[in-house]
């Protein structure tokens, strides 16, 4: 399958420091990228170079097979995007904002201007100035300016920022709907990272600059760690009887048994009736996932650890 969003070596400096470098990312018609890093970590750089908005100092950007640059403007006509704080003028209306935008777009059908509003839940807000809206309905606005041309590509950074958890869910199915029923390919930054679990089918993890890890949601799963907690009235006793037995397990600092063997994690009742014949029956059993915060702090923890370990 092509790639619609694709990126070579791309990299920008400021004065020696480099904010992004050497980043080499891909995806796919349809898919939704979340786009994972600590604040400074390039993100938003990343994205603005992306949108043609500031040039590399090397390395280049293509969408749709199309390279990035301030003569091919064409290109916009397949993209939409919201970039950091959405904008708007704040003296003008919704309905006033969008019509802009479709003028710039250059839609004349504005019928195209109720269904984008109804769609994102601002039919009740047409009339309203943008100054006047609260975070998360500006939020709403500005991914509404974003679907009014129908892209093909949108490129969103933070975009449920502001919103309540209603909100939220509406966005996440919103997002889901474009990428799964209209194919629309869809690259989102968020700080939200329970939220891109739930959303995204490929994860780009950035840190200092550089793309440290990129997974398929398939990829993540089997990555994350699972692990199988006890609890029992006697935990000493236990850990040696598991232990024994052949299972890797240990004391957490909460004074759970803890075990990430796949025998444990896989058959808890196998486990669960070792202790019962050594009378030490369970209280507790519980399989634990690693969500992908825990993740995501773990592979930028490993890769603090290597960088300090190497300027030793």
């Amino acid at each position: 399958m092509e790639d619609i969003i694709y990126t070579e070596n791309l990299s920008k400096s400021y004065r020696g420091y480099h904010a992004v470098h050497h980043v080499s990312l891909q995806v796919k018609k349809g898919e939704i990228y979340g786009f994972l890093g600590l604040n400074g970590a390039g993100k938003t750089t990343t994205i603005r170079m992306l949108l043609g908005m500031i040039r590399p100092t090397s390395g280049s950007c293509f969408i749709n097979g199309q390279k990035v640059n301030a003569g091919n403007y064409h290109i916009w006509n397949q993209v939409g995007y919201m970039v950091e704080t959405p904008y708007a003028y704040p003296e003008l209306t919704v309905r006033e904002n969008l019509r802009i935008a479709c003028d710039t777009h250059q839609i004349t059908d504005y019928s195209v201007i109720s269904r984008v509003m109804d769609r994102l839940k601002l039919t009740a807000y047409e009339n309203k100035k943008a100054k006047e809206l609260s975070m998360g309905n500006a939020q709403r606005l500005g991914i509404a300016k974003a679907m009014l041309h129908n892209p093909q590509v949108l490129l969103l950074d933070e975009p449920t920022n502001g919103l309540d958890p209603a909100g939220i869910v509406e966005i996440r199915e919103l997002l889901q709907e474009l990428a799964h029923k209209e194919r629309t390919t869809i690259f989102i930054s968020s700080h939200i990272l329970g939220e891109i679990s739930k959303i995204a089918t490929k994860i780009g993890i950035i840190h200092d600059g550089r793309l440290i890890e990129e997974l398929s949601k398939e990829e993540l799963d089997q990555n994350r760690f699972v692990k199988l907690l006890i609890n029992t009235r006697d935990n000493n006793g236990a850990l040696r009887v598991l232990s024994n037995l052949g299972y890797t397990v240990k004391i957490n600092e909460r004074g759970f048994l803890e075990s990430y063997s796949k025998e444990a994690v896989n058959h808890p009742d196998k486990l669960a009736s070792d202790l019962v014949r050594a009378n030490h029956p369970p209280t507790m059993l519980l399989v634990e996932e690693e969500d992908l915060e825990s993740y995501f702090l773990r592979v930028v923890g490993k890769k603090e650890d290597e960088f300090h370990a190497s300027n030793v």
